[in-house]
């Protein structure tokens, strides 16, 4: 016997539908309209095609910000994925203590960006700060609105404190998925810890860990606030990155189309590597899992 669909249900995602479409449809729609077209002011537009596109493509200090914002993510992914890995694995499993790790681990995620860029801006002043006064009182030569090695550090440093926790938080749920008969498993055959985390913990956290690769790359891909805080994308254009250029160019600049091609672009490359990230390492997951001939 058939059932009847209740079509009603829709009304009720209505509410949801209308807000989304004046918070990102429509903001959308008139970025895609300023990327095609060009304007004198009085909501004159005129087309001028991929023009801007093209403006910012062939543009040499767009490909600088690309190659530091690449350099970024990778630097911060290959540290905070294993780190948040080790980390996971030496908190305790159950019992208060447990609860008291994962509370402190979640402090730094309850921080607002702006919050944490100030604090390390702070932070690493040379006249005030701890780090930065300290480092100068060892003899180090250490300045971040000078020396470009130093800004990276502090940002790389920063993050790293900021985010791990959240691969911390979803490596120990994966962990905590586990039957304990798979350790029993591993105690009878006598697997060494290397051993076991390869064969039996590092498997059952493909999928969560799957979701803090995708989550960080995403978020360092567009980090905007912090950088501008600490360095303001200094010294020179150093830590100048893609977030940080699509802003002054659309509003120091006040270059309109320029900056909705880029913005367009900067999107649909975000999209894209999320995706190839998701496929790559989703096929990576079924071939593990197929039993072998």
């Amino acid at each position: 016997m058939d059932k009847t669909k209740d079509e009603r249900a829709w009304f009720l995602v209505l509410p949801v539908l209308v807000l989304v479409a004046f918070s990102a449809i429509l903001p959308l729609m008139t970025v895609v309209n300023y990327a095609f077209n060009d304007t004198f002011g009085n909501n004159d537009f005129f087309w001028v095609g991929f023009e801007w596109f093209e403006e910012v493509l062939t543009s040499e200090r767009m490909h600088e910000a690309l190659w530091r914002q690449l350099l970024f993510s990778g630097l911060i992914l290959a540290i905070e994925i294993p780190l948040g890995i080790a980390v996971a694995l030496t908190l305790p499993k159950r019992g208060l203590k447990a609860s008291l790790c994962l509370v402190l681990l979640a402090l730094p995620l309850l921080i607002p960006w702006n919050v944490v860029g100030t604090i390390w801006q702070v932070f690493s002043r040379i006249d005030i700060g701890l780090l930065g006064s300290g480092l100068r009182a060892l003899g180090i030569d250490f300045n971040i609105g000078q020396n470009p090695l130093d800004a990276w550090i502090v940002l790389i440093v920063m993050d790293v404190w900021h985010w791990t926790s959240l691969v911390t938080l979803l490596a120990y749920a994966g962990l905590q998925s586990i039957p304990e008969a798979y350790y029993q498993a591993g105690r009878i055959d006598q697997a060494s810890r290397w051993a076991v985390f390869r064969h039996i913990e590092l498997p059952k956290m493909k999928g969560v860990l799957l979701i803090a690769v995708l989550l960080r790359f995403m978020d360092s891909f567009m980090i905007y606030t912090e950088p501008f805080v600490v360095t303001g994308g200094g010294p020179g254009s150093a830590t100048s990155f893609l977030s940080i250029d699509l802003v002054k160019m659309a509003v120091g600049q006040f270059d309109l189309g320029p900056a909705a091609a880029f913005s367009l672009m900067y999107f649909l490359v975000i999209l894209l590597v999320s995706w190839v990230f998701y496929t790559v390492m989703t096929s990576l997951d079924k071939a593990g899992k197929e039993p072998s001939e």
